[in-house]
């Protein structure tokens, strides 16, 4: 092992070690969360340490020559770093987490979770910063008694339900002489679709099977629910009365009676393993959707009856991400 490994594989174990230290000191965390004194940690960057050697080289030349004007530069300096170091810690003291969230998303594609961050205090924090295990995201100012929010790329690399172990929230505000950080344990979960793929036609009409058409009568159009507001939707569908109770805009939508029917099961997808499977059944799923038919899913324990909307289509591939695990 050459020593660049060596170092990279020893600077892996320690962190390793100081992730799980942390763990144990905060233990786990409930939204929503406000960062006190006890989980803040502070050291100096690089810049502060170089900014250090320099207030050091400093002093030392000033008492050997006894020059009075270097050595009030050199505690002038010092006390510079002493408030850079206090706003930096004050910066993020007293920042309350409200919301970790993240729409699902589908397999080998790149979701965004959103925090949301509330300063009630009256002073402004500058800066402020989260990450996973990366690199930190675009700073966020928040103005004082204020609420923003920063969006955090995360892989889904594998279908099902992804658990974020931890957050880093930081700052280097004010100079970048020292940062400030703290790690945030929270139960935060985001659910992975199966990835959409597959070359195989949506399985022919079936027809009107018993169980699976929302009941109704014959020949009228058949209620399906509420949806949101698209452009090019008729004034005369929007849901007016749910509106004028302060509710966003709604649009009433209905199924056709002569709406295609297709039940999708995991024996239609002929394909060669499991993960194929679904994600030909992810597929279908999107295209039946996106044409207005009413479709259902079968799955070994577990059927959902024909029909279609935003709510089916994510029960429905809520099922896939979860089928198996």
């Amino acid at each position: 092992m050459t020593a660049t490994g060596a170092l990279a594989k020893f600077q892996e174990r320690l962190a390793h070690r100081a992730a799980e230290w942390a763990r144990r000191r905060n233990g786990a965390d409930r939204l929503p969360l406000s960062l006190g004194r006890r989980r803040l940690y502070i050291l100096p960057t690089r810049a502060g340490i170089g900014f250090g050697g320099l207030v050091f080289t400093m002093l030392a030349a000033g008492l050997n020559y006894t020059n009075s004007l270097a050595l009030l530069l050199t505690f002038l300096l010092a006390g510079f770093a002493l408030v850079a170091m206090h706003e930096c810690h004050r910066n993020l003291l007293g920042l309350s987490l409200l919301e970790a969230a993240a729409q699902p998303m589908f397999a080998g594609t790149t979701g965004t979770l959103c925090l949301t961050l509330e300063n009630a205090s009256r002073l402004p924090r500058y800066r402020i910063e989260a990450a996973l295990d990366g690199p930190p995201s675009l700073a966020l100012d928040l103005p004082a008694s204020s609420r923003g929010k920063i969006e955090l790329a995360i892989p889904a690399l594998a279908r099902g339900l992804r658990r974020i172990e931890r957050l880093r929230i930081s700052s280097s505000h004010p100079f970048g002489l020292f940062r400030v950080w703290t790690w945030i344990h929270a139960p935060i979960e985001v659910l992975v679709y199966p990835r959409a793929a597959g070359s195989l036609p949506l399985p022919a009409d079936r027809g009107v099977r018993s169980g699976t058409w929302p009941r109704g009568t014959a020949g009228a159009d058949e209620w399906l629910g509420l949806r949101p507001f698209r452009d090019g939707d008729s004034p005369r569908q929007v849901a007016w009365k749910a509106y004028a109770r302060e509710a966003p805009l709604l649009v009433k939508e209905y199924s056709s009676s002569g709406s295609p029917l297709r039940l999708l099961s995991l024996e239609d997808a002929r394909q060669a393993d499991l993960e194929s499977r679904l994600a030909q059944l992810a597929r279908w799923i999107v295209d039946a959707e996106a044409d207005g038919s009413l479709y259902g899913l079968e799955l070994p324990g577990a059927q959902l009856p024909a029909h279609r909307g935003p709510d089916h289509r994510h029960r429905c591939l809520s099922a896939l991400a979860l089928f198996g695990t």
